[in-house]
């Protein structure tokens, strides 16, 4: 995907979105500086500092190529991702569509990235690989574009014969490099992928990746597409395995009303359509974790005043992606500009006295 603008619209959603990463990334190098931070905005979440709380999804920079420009843009976390222990293609092109009519994009990736090892090798923070040895942890990533809070989400490889084995990989490498990793058992675009999300081999996984993380903060990222007694069991296995954060949600299956001649393309929707299922899941893990543990509501977010409704919500954070795509670069400072104001109209001296109050 790429920010919009009249020519990189005229190329192929995926060759668009390369060129953006590319032109992000020599930004970043340039030190490129953060948007000026505003107190009010900030907030902890899982014993981490976030500077603000409007957080770059994952799958935008796959392989931390663009890390620093995407702070420079605002963003007060940036999540690269999904990465897998090996390298793999994804799956077959064409596989992103863009849905201008509904201000959506699906896509059908598959975890295309360049490998764990090489994507680590971008972000390796000495400071933060010596916390992992007993000094206290920084929690902020530190480059040349200024601080932010960096997320690392993993995955499997599609032809992992031990799906489980990877994502304890993924956590154990990733583990000395991020302020939180992600792991990532939600995308629809990897077969058998969302079985994880159910039963023995959730708890099995989450134990298992807890039992690798060390210090760092890790958090789970949730489909949209679940029944009622799959989110008390995510809830509950999440709770019981003392995961420090819930993302809610990935892309959907589901094609809610959908106009555009893209509508039927196989893969994850997201964007504007995914905003009431986005606001109904949000609901249902605050009610069923009871508010004991933080979420990070992400879907359809595309201002302040939308951030703003999930905060009221129940979410801690959130998280943006396809508003890039139709909103251009300077999204992620105007929705901190709005948020501002609306906290400021409504008598909130931070975020996190707004998280909630509506729920």
């Amino acid at each position: 995907m790429a920010f919009y603008h009249p020519i990189l619209f005229r190329l192929d959603a995926e060759r668009a979105h390369t060129l953006t990463i590319a032109a992000l990334g020599a930004w970043g190098k340039a030190g490129t500086p953060l948007a000026p931070s505003v107190p009010r905005l900030a907030t902890t979440v899982a014993g981490i500092a976030f500077p603000n709380p409007v957080g770059l999804a994952a799958g935008v920079d796959k392989d931390g190529r663009a890390i620093d420009g995407f702070f420079g843009l605002g963003f007060g976390s940036v999540e690269i991702g999904t990465l897998t222990p090996l390298a793999q293609p994804g799956n077959p092109k064409p596989r992103i569509f863009r849905l201008p009519e509904d201000r959506a994009v699906i896509n059908r990736l598959g975890f295309n990235n360049g490998g764990l090892d090489p994507a680590l090798s971008r972000v390796c923070s000495p400071a933060k690989a010596g916390a992992q040895s007993g000094h206290p942890p920084s929690r902020v990533n530190k480059g040349p574009g200024g601080e932010g809070v960096l997320g690392i989400n993993v995955g499997a490889n599609k032809d992992a014969s031990d799906r489980a084995a990877d994502y304890v990989h993924g956590v154990t490498r990733a583990a000395p490099h991020a302020d939180y990793i992600t792991i990532n058992i939600s995308s629809p675009n990897t077969p058998g992928l969302r079985d994880l999300q159910h039963g023995a081999a959730l708890r099995d996984l989450l134990a298992a990746c807890t039992a690798a993380k060390g210090t760092t903060p890790i958090f789970l990222k949730v489909a949209p597409d679940l029944e009622p007694a799959d989110i008390d069991d995510i809830a509950r296995a999440a709770l019981d395995n003392r995961i420090d954060a819930l993302i809610v949600n990935n892309t959907t299956i589901s094609r809610p009303g959908l106009r555009s001649a893209n509508a039927q393309e196989t893969g994850g929707l997201s964007g504007a359509p995914l905003v009431p299922l986005a606001r109904r899941r949000l609901s249902d893990f605050r009610k069923a974790t009871g508010a004991a543990i933080p979420l990070i509501s992400v879907g359809g977010v595309d201002s302040g005043a939308e951030a703003y409704a999930r905060l009221r919500a129940g979410a801690s954070l959130v998280q943006l992606y396809t508003a890039l795509v139709y909103e251009g670069p300077g999204l992620p400072a105007r929705i901190l500009r709005e948020l501002d104001a609306l906290l400021q109209r409504d008598g909130f001296a931070t975020v996190a006295d707004a998280v909630g109050v509506d729920a």
